[in-house]
């Protein structure tokens, strides 16, 4: 086990209080191995798993299991598990093992019923789950349903947290279905009022997809749906940079994201002028509004030679992935250098919080003609440290 990797389980045991049965992690470790790679959000695709660490386990619903041939009634258990693997090639050939934590939820079962036969995980041969069955939680109703009362009761199971906004009104019994897109989450949509996005790999601290639209609620911005409930894990090493593990939001029932209404635009001939025009009249909302809420800072010398070198080692990395870039490094490269050189000389940028992976997709306009903006994670990919620094807003106005 690497020494982050071993931190991270010794936080786990003392914010979850008993520590959970010492054969439950290698008891699943050979169904992880199997399911993880194949699943859509996980990072490290490519690569070996070379072993597994127990950040935290809660119950949230005890598996009562059933006869024999009986389904039973459906268990809960929500794990953060930490995966190692080699670094990518990216990081060079003598870099250390790399160590993410994913958020897993396990339905648990004495047997599987047919309609949820796309969630099975596996069947558990040894330790405290031995002889049952585990799958993907968010694929059952039940389960699925069972977490969004967690969130509308609030409290403190274990390791997590619960909370919401005491004014939102979140009715009971809202019907859950998965969003079909899964990317580098996972989301449900709770009866067409609510939508829940699910973090997977997560990192200790405020994911920005909380702490921004909070912020800008806070400031009366509503071009950002207001978080009404949302839940995370305490972080043993320090209690004020807890996990954030998922965000309850308004759905935007009805409306469409600016990358298809572009693309039909332009299969009709129409002119997208107008639309793009109220979307930045839009972004310039959230970015005043974000100025206000939140610290700006100065970018001199140090940071923007920082930016300067962080956008040519993304530009190298992409060039290495897409060929056809190749021919364009050269004067990109320049345009970076002058961009540095700049900063040596004296010149300052303001910088504040943005969007950072702002793009027409996570751009949406209602019936009405009002376009939103969501997703304030940031490019998953990157670390959290990085996503939560205070950029030009340009970036977002670039993507």
């Amino acid at each position: 086990m690497s020494e982050a990797a071993s931190t991270r389980s010794t936080a786990a045991r003392r914010a979850t209080g008993p520590a959970p049965h010492p054969a439950l992690l290698p008891s699943l470790a050979p169904l992880l191995h199997e399911w993880l790679p194949r699943q859509r959000w996980f990072a490290g695709k490519g690569r070996p798993v070379t072993g597994f660490s127990l950040v935290a386990a809660t119950e949230l619903l005890p598996a009562r299991g059933g006869s024999t041939g009986d389904t039973g009634a459906p268990g809960l258990l929500h794990l953060l598990v930490g995966v190692q693997q080699p670094a990518g090639p990216a990081h060079g050939p003598s870099a250390p093992p790399v160590a993410d934590c994913y958020q897993l939820l396990l339905g648990v079962r004495s047997a599987l019923p047919p309609r949820l036969a796309q969630a099975l995980i596996g069947h558990v041969q040894e330790g405290p789950l031995a002889g049952l069955t585990v799958y993907e939680a968010l694929l059952d109703p039940r389960l699925a349903a069972l977490l969004l009362e967690r969130l509308r009761t609030t409290g403190s199971p274990g390791a997590l947290r619960f909370e919401r906004d005491p004014s939102a009104v979140i009715p009971p019994g809202l019907t859950p279905r998965p969003l079909g897109a899964e990317q580098s989450n996972s989301s449900l949509v709770y009866g067409d009022s609510f939508i829940l996005k699910v973090f997977r790999r997560v990192s200790p601290g405020s994911n920005p997809d909380l702490e921004l639209p909070l912020a800008l609620a806070r400031k009366g911005c509503e071009r950002v749906p207001a978080p009404v409930a949302w839940y995370e894990a305490d972080n043993g090493d320090d209690p004020d940079e807890p996990y954030t593990l998922g965000v309850l939001q308004p759905f935007l029932r009805g409306s469409e994201d600016g990358w298809q209404r572009a693309l039909r635009a332009l299969a009709a001939g129409h002119d997208f002028t107008a639309d793009a025009r109220a979307l930045g009249r839009a972004t310039a909302e959230v970015h005043t509004a974000l100025a206000v809420a939140l610290p700006m800072v100065t970018l001199r010398r140090q940071q923007t030679e920082a930016l300067a070198a962080a956008m040519t080692e993304r530009l190298d990395a992409a060039a290495q992935a897409v060929p056809a870039l190749v021919p364009y490094v050269p004067a990109l490269r320049t345009a970076f250098d002058a961009f540095a050189a700049r900063g040596r000389a004296g010149r300052a940028w303001p910088a504040q919080r943005v969007h950072g992976d702002l793009h027409l997709g996570q751009a949406l306009r209602a019936p009405g003609g009002e376009w939103s903006v969501i997703d304030f994670e940031g490019e998953p990919s990157r670390p959290l440290a990085e996503r939560r620094r205070p950029q030009p807003v340009v970036r977002d106005v670039a993507g």
